[in-house]
């Protein structure tokens, strides 16, 4: 693996966990950063098709989208809709008519760009109770610096621990792949193999069951290992989701912001399909199944 892949990689690894950890308001900026990034590389994607989308009515409302999973996130499935609805406002009094294909890709990137990452920002928020940011440490006795144990939140450690299953996924798929891989997974993505594929799954899994373990979630050797596989398929389904657009744009990368990586969306294609289902599994699916008090 070449040097400027791997520190490009650290580097963009340690801008993640610190905004994580800063929580609230700080860690849903740096979700609409990336997704105002990503969108742009999106709508390059689209554009090299020949398509024209309502880009700068999309990238607006998806701002607004997940300024609302910051402050009131149960009100994201509202919004959502009324944005879709303000886009294809903007398209109906153009001067040029719009097509099927520049309604669709608009809608597609309020929905790739905008609601799919308010899963994470509501994530984050909605376990930890509000949007306030967390305090990295605390003031101990004579003027020592000790870790303050209480910035471990729900949203912190279940958000830490979905992008550590993330990270499993794709180093194992990696590694294991360029090794051990002879069988192409898809024709999509070449270089994938169903080797690298389910190595990289087993290990989301592996990671998945030690997180569920120290959460002490209930029935945590079953829910460790479905969270983990969750999570393993997910991020698989949304890099390969990537690959499919940037083949049909005719394009290696979706940009080249991170050397050695590519783009913004070659770096958070794992996440973005990811977020919404562990929302889910950690707000609908534990709680089912959590002992009564």
């Amino acid at each position: 693996m070449p040097i400027t892949r791997i520190v490009s990689g650290v580097i963009a690894i340690v801008i993640a966990l610190s905004v994580l950890a800063m929580g609230g308001s700080a860690f849903a900026l740096g979700i609409g950063a990336l997704a105002y990034l990503a969108q742009q590389e999106y709508f390059q994607l689209v554009q090299a098709k020949g398509i024209d989308p309502a880009k700068k009515t999309t990238m607006v409302a998806t701002q607004l989208l997940l300024l609302c999973a910051l402050l009131a996130p149960s009100f994201v499935s509202v919004a959502f809709p009324i944005a879709g609805a303000a886009i294809f406002c903007y398209l109906l009094f153009q001067p040029k008519l719009a097509t099927i294909a520049d309604m669709s890709t608009s809608v597609l990137g309020l929905f790739y760009g905008g609601l799919l990452p308010s899963y994470w920002i509501r994530l984050r928020v909605e376990l930890d109770g509000g949007m306030a940011p967390i305090a990295v440490a605390s003031q101990a006795t004579s003027g020592s610096i000790a870790p303050d144990m209480s910035a471990l939140t729900p949203g912190l450690l279940t958000t830490l621990l979905a992008f550590c299953c993330i990270w499993a996924a794709d180093i194992g798929a990696y590694f294991f792949g360029k090794s051990f891989g002879k069988t192409r997974l898809t024709a999509v993505s070449p270089k994938k193999t169903v080797e690298g594929a389910v190595f990289g799954i087993a290990s989301s899994m592996a990671v998945g069951e030690i997180g569920a373990y120290a959460l002490g979630w209930s029935m945590w050797p079953l829910f460790g290992l479905l969270f983990g596989a969750i999570v393993g398929i997910a991020s698989l389904v949304g890099d390969l989701t990537e690959s499919l657009m940037k083949r049909d744009a005719g394009v290696k990368d979706s940009g080249q912001l991170i050397p050695g990586h590519g783009g913004i969306l070659d770096r958070t294609d794992s996440y973005i399909f990811t977020a919404p289902l562990v929302y889910y599994f950690v707000t609908l699916v534990l709680p089912a199944f959590a002992p009564a008090a």
